[in-house]
């Protein structure tokens, strides 16, 4: 099962927490988290941030690749996606490495 990292980012002048509605957003974000990461079979592993960097790292464990890009781009993230620039990286475990170096010729 692939596992996804996002790495999010934004600028100090649109971080979040400068105002109300920003504050709001994240908590309704974290809020939903759950519940939008279910309906896509998705399960968040853990989140991280480090607000002097403005940057956010979130761990995904996601069944096929399309679930995570149907969560990725779900409407109840829409307002975060649209504050923050996201890069995502694939990652497989050591299991499935070895997997896919045995079955490479």
């Amino acid at each position: 099962m692939p596992t996804f990292m996002t790495i999010a980012r934004h600028s100090p002048e649109s971080c979040p927490m400068r105002t109300e509605k920003g504050r709001k957003l994240v908590l309704d974000v974290t809020t939903r988290m759950e519940a939008v990461t279910k309906k896509h079979g998705v399960k968040l592993l853990g989140m991280w941030s480090d607000p002097s960097e403005h940057l956010i790292v979130s761990i995904y464990e996601s069944p096929t690749l399309e679930a995570f890009q149907k969560l990725s781009m779900d409407s109840e993230l829409a307002a975060w996606n649209a504050i923050n620039t996201t890069e995502t990286k694939v990652g497989y475990g050591l299991q499935d490495i070895e997997k896919m170096v045995k079955q490479a010729k």
